[in-house]
């Protein structure tokens, strides 16, 4: 999830000032003034696979459904199947347009009997938005967009029941993985976008400020986006605008375990089960680089002196030491083990495809 797109409107979210305060360094993310690093991104990526770490995520969008039709509106624009899924539980998908591209990857948590919320990513709200709501004639339900409304703040890390426990006073222990639960006018739910264990806290900017004053003063390391994309990206989690697109399907991003063709109907289906059946032109894939050389977004990936596709994400990992990207490339390249090179400025770097999971995932079943 997440999204890189800008804006030129910067937004503000409620813990703006308590990012200053802490001399964060901010940059412009998805039309907002959000917290790059704090402390640096190495300390806060390792505080968050070694112990603990807290997230601003409150530039996320989410959306509100409910009604009669609720259930079947959300069938209709998400690639998943909730149909008869349990109160408290949580899906992951797409929406999609009709020629397979992607609108939006999202959470959809089942808050209720015809009850959906719905968390979309930042720089895509107004979009969405727009999109869902030219999706929505024919149905009865409520459609509300309540981004404006709810602060959000993510604990991460092997220590996040603990912290989110005896800090904030939030019992949560009994949430199994991608399940949510509402305490009064607070939604916890245990995600994240981290790779580790850890939840999300929906709530009033009110409470949102108070709770992350509580965590700061606890010890527990703010973190910044600068480590969010690091964390993400070494277990492999797409990232809006880089791995999935308009002109980049869930099929193509290798998503398709969150597309069920087996659902009567979507929007996208037709296109997403020819992409499947017949194949697509590009893949992503993950790429190992022999060399210490950092493969950045947009880089050229050649094969034999030709090009054959582009890196999407790049790092030297923090967790594995390895220099890997993620790459859009020419299908025919795509097979684990195949060995290609990859441009950076005027010199090429042999690599190996191999999994975009570069490092594993340590959430609580």
């Amino acid at each position: 999830m997440e999204s890189n797109t800008e804006s030129n409107n910067i937004k503000r979210t409620c813990l703006y000032d308590k990012h200053i305060a802490l001399g964060a360094l901010m940059s412009p993310f998805g039309g907002f003034d959000m917290p790059i690093q704090y402390a640096g991104i190495t300390p806060e990526h390792m505080a968050v696979r070694e112990k603990v770490g807290v997230f601003d995520v409150s530039h996320m969008g989410e959306v509100t459904v409910s009604g009669k039709d609720a259930e079947r509106y959300v069938q209709h624009i998400f690639t998943n199947d909730v149909a008869g899924a349990p109160i408290g539980k949580i899906y992951y998908g797409m929406m999609c347009y009709e020629d397979g591209g992607t609108v939006d990857d999202l959470l959809v948590y089942k808050m209720g009997e015809g009850q959906f919320f719905l968390v979309i990513n930042a720089a895509n709200i107004d979009k969405d938005w727009a999109w869902m709501q030219a999706q929505a004639k024919g149905f009865d339900i409520d459609l509300q967009n309540r981004s404006d409304y709810y602060g959000q703040i993510a604990v991460q890390g092997p220590e996040a029941e603990r912290t989110v426990e005896s800090v904030l006073g939030l019992q949560c222990s009994e949430l199994a993985f991608y399940t949510v639960k509402a305490i009064g006018d607070i939604i916890v739910s245990r995600t994240g976008y981290t790779g580790e264990d850890g939840f999300e806290i929906y709530a009033s900017h009110e409470y949102i400020r108070d709770s992350w004053d509580r965590l700061i003063e606890a010890g527990i390391q703010p973190c910044g986006l600068g480590c969010r994309d690091t964390l993400r990206f070494e277990v492999g989690l797409p990232l809006y605008g880089d791995e999935l697109s308009a002109d980049i399907s869930p099929v193509m991003a290798g998503l398709s375990m969150f597309v069920k063709l087996d659902k009567p109907e979507f929007i996208g289906r037709e296109a997403l089960a020819r992409q499947k059946a017949e194949g697509v032109a590009k893949k992503l894939v993950g790429i190992e680089l022999q060399d210490k050389a950092i493969p950045r977004h947009g880089y050229t990936v050649l094969k034999d002196g030709q090009p054959i596709g582009e890196v999407t994400t790049g790092y030297h990992t923090l967790s594995t030491d390895k220099s890997v990207c993620m790459a859009l490339i020419d299908s025919r390249f795509a097979a684990l083990g195949t060995e290609v090179e990859i441009q950076i400025r005027k010199k090429t770097f042999p690599g190996t495809v191999v999994k975009k999971r570069f490092y594993d995932k340590h959430y609580k079943k």
